[in-house]
C-alpha cells in the first residue's frame, strides 16, 4: 500500500505532465499569431544587441543610423522590441518611415516594448524558441551589435541553421570590430585550428564591419548574387 507522501508526489507529477500537455496549445497559439501577423511584412533585417545599451552609447547611435539606412534601402527592421539596441533599431526605422517590428518577451531585467514599434507589428511572446523562429523566418539578414548571452544565442543559432542547411543562406553581419575581434580570434584559433570543430568555409558565414553603411552595402551586395525572395 502506498504511503500518503508517495500518493501526493504521484499527484504532483501527474499535474506537471498535464500542465506540460496543455502548454502545447499556448505554444501553438504563439506560432499562429506570429505567422499571421508577420507573413506579409516584406523584406526585413533583424537587428540584435544588448538591452542595456544607453542612448549616449556609440553602438546605440550606430544601431539607429543602421536601421534608418536599411529603411532607405527598402528593408523593414525587426528587433526584440525592448530597450537598448532594440529601441535604437526601431527608432531608426520609424525615423526612416519604414516598417518597425518588435518581437517582445517578458524578462526579469527588461522588458517593456519601446515606443518606436508599429502598433500592428508589436508582438508579445512567452517562449524564447517561438520568438527566435520569427526572427529567422521573416528576416533576409541578421545584423548583430554588441550584446550579452541573448545576443550571442541568437547569433549562433542563425549561424548553426545556415551551416546545417536548415535555413536558406542569408548575411550575418557583426558591427564593431573592436568588440567582436576577441571572439573571432577564438573561433579561428580554437574552434577551427586546434579542435577542428568547424570547417574553414564556415568563417565565410560571418562578416564584420565598423559602420552602418558597410553593413547595408554588404546586404545589398549579397542580394545581387542571391535572389531576394519574399517571405510569404
Amino acid at each position: 500500500m502506498k504511503k500518503k507522501g508517495e500518493i501526493d508526489e504521484m499527484k504532483n507529477w501527474n499535474n506537471i505532465k498535464t500542465n506540460d500537455s496543455w502548454a502545447v496549445f499556448k505554444i501553438m497559439s504563439e506560432f499562429v499569431e506570429g505567422f499571421e501577423r508577420l507573413a506579409k511584412i516584406g523584406p526585413c533585417v533583424s537587428i540584435f544587441g544588448s538591452a542595456r545599451t544607453q542612448p549616449d552609447n556609440k553602438y546605440y547611435k550606430m544601431a539607429e543610423e543602421l536601421a534608418f539606412e536599411l529603411t532607405k534601402n527598402k528593408y523593414g527592421v525587426i528587433t526584440g522590441g525592448g530597450p537598448g539596441i532594440m529601441e535604437a533599431g526601431n527608432k531608426g526605422a520609424k525615423r526612416g518611415g519604414g516598417k518597425s517590428v518588435g518581437l517582445n518577451i517578458e524578462l526579469p531585467f527588461e522588458q517593456v516594448s519601446n515606443d518606436y514599434i508599429d502598433n500592428d507589428k508589436n508582438i508579445n511572446f512567452d517562449y524564447f524558441f517561438v520568438r527566435k523562429v520569427m526572427f529567422i523566418k521573416y528576416a533576409q539578414g541578421f545584423i548583430v551589435l554588441p550584446g550579452g548571452f541573448g545576443t550571442l544565442d541568437e547569433m549562433f543559432e542563425a549561424l548553426t541553421l545556415i551551416q546545417t542547411k536548415k535555413s536558406g543562406k542569408f548575411p550575418v553581419i557583426l558591427v564593431g570590430k573592436e568588440f567582436w575581434s576577441g571572439l573571432m580570434t577564438w573561433i579561428k584559433n580554437t574552434l577551427l585550428k586546434e579542435e577542428k570543430n568547424i570547417s574553414p568555409e564556415d568563417l565565410d558565414l560571418i562578416t564584420i564591419v565598423d559602420t552602418p553603411k558597410e553593413a547595408v552595402n554588404h546586404i545589398n551586395d549579397f542580394y545581387k548574387k542571391y535572389h531576394l525572395k519574399p517571405n510569404f
